[in-house]
């Protein structure tokens, strides 16, 4: 089970770990569950207000923190609220028993990032969020906390994703640039430092709608629902003519990127935030980006949705600014199903777009 190549494990190796136990569930897989570089995680039956977002810490499990902070049960059977500005922890479906040199990493799923909605995994006695260690054996739980909209969540829904690394796995700027030379990785110029930079279309080909930016009071968002709400309800259009905006303190946007990227099918990658310093905004990492995304015969990629909250002042976001970077990873192997290609894809091919949930 554990002589795999190094690198980001695929779907079929994911399989094998399935198969040899190595990752368990208290309820039947379901079909669509393996991506081609990724595991969807299912929230569990119950979900538990906290006063405040914590890690469990060495030493400690996620359970006895609970006893501390737990303020209240939430019932996910049938579906509950999660209220705006609360947190809440859910122990999930699965658990793992990971081989000791195979560790895993944690991402929300690109739907619920753009809905503002802050997910991280946790396990006992982490240290970090959303990263699981070498020979992890244990529960693995979400925090969740909604940031803009409050929201209906119910067991059996996967907001998150995990992806598993054998040794490895990072690309290196040199290896990426060849890479880009023998099958270009984005449009344009090939901005390469710590991974691939992109930046932020403020100066569309068409017209002159730029991103959207989330209204503060507005009602609640059901999960399950697709192509249900109309966004106008939930968004404000966000236009500008002058190819730069003014972002506000605390305001959550959803804007594009200039390039279009593409992953090849022995590649994965992992957004990541560019520099601390280029401002008082972060882009969100609600990002893996599996093999195929944006890899057709065209060639001609897909663009990159970004999630970005203002800090404490306000920023002036220009076009063209580099506002994140993707790192790219060696695949152990290349997936049996590739994205956008093999599995139904909600995002192949977009350009500026809110999430599923919202009638196009």
């Amino acid at each position: 089970m554990t002589n795999f190549p190094n690198g980001v494990l695929s779907d079929a190796q994911m399989q094998q770990l399935i198969d040899a136990g190595a990752i368990t569930a208290s309820a039947p897989f379901t079909e669509g569950q393996l991506q081609p570089a990724s595991l969807d995680l299912r929230l569990g039956t119950r979900a538990y207000r906290v006063r405040a977002s914590f890690l469990a810490g060495k030493g400690a499990t996620v359970a006895d923190r609970l006893d501390l902070f737990q303020m209240h049960e939430v019932d996910l059977t049938d579906g509950a609220v999660l209220e705006k500005g609360c947190v809440y922890v859910v122990p999930l479906l699965e658990s793992l028993a990971l081989p000791a040199d195979m560790r895993g990493a944690a991402s929300a799923k690109s739907s619920i990032g753009r809905l503002d909605l802050l997910t991280r995994v946790i396990t006992d006695n982490g240290v970090e969020f959303d990263r699981v260690p070498r020979g992890y054996t244990g529960p693995l739980y979400v925090e969740i906390c909604p940031r803009s909209f409050s929201v209906v969540a119910k067991t059996g829904q996967m907001l998150n994703q995990i992806i598993f690394r054998m040794g490895e796995t990072e690309i290196n700027d040199a290896d990426l640039a060849a890479l880009h030379a023998e099958t270009p990785i984005v449009s344009g110029d090939a901005v390469i430092s710590d991974g691939l930079g992109f930046s932020v279309d403020l100066k569309p080909a068409d017209g002159d709608l730029v991103g959207y930016r989330a209204k503060p009071h507005t009602g609640v968002i059901d999960l399950s629902k697709l192509a249900h709400y109309d966004p106008a309800e939930y968004w404000e259009e966000v236009r500008t003519t002058e190819g730069r905006i003014i972002l506000d303190p605390g305001a959550f946007y959803i804007l594009v990127s200039r390039e279009a990227i593409t992953i090849p099918p022995n590649c994965a990658a992992e957004m990541a935030p560019y520099l601390a310093m280029v401002g008082e905004f972060r882009v969100h990492y609600a990002g893996f980006f599996d093999p195929g995304f944006g890899h057709s015969e065209s060639g001609e990629g897909s663009r990159g949705v970004l999630e970005v909250r203002c800090h404490e002042a306000p920023f002036v976001l220009e076009h063209g600014q580099v506002v994140g970077r993707l790192v790219y990873e060696h695949m152990s192997q290349v997936p049996d199903q590739l994205y956008g290609i093999d599995i139904k894809s909600n995002y192949q091919g977009q350009g500026l777009k809110l999430s599923k949930h919202f009638k196009v």
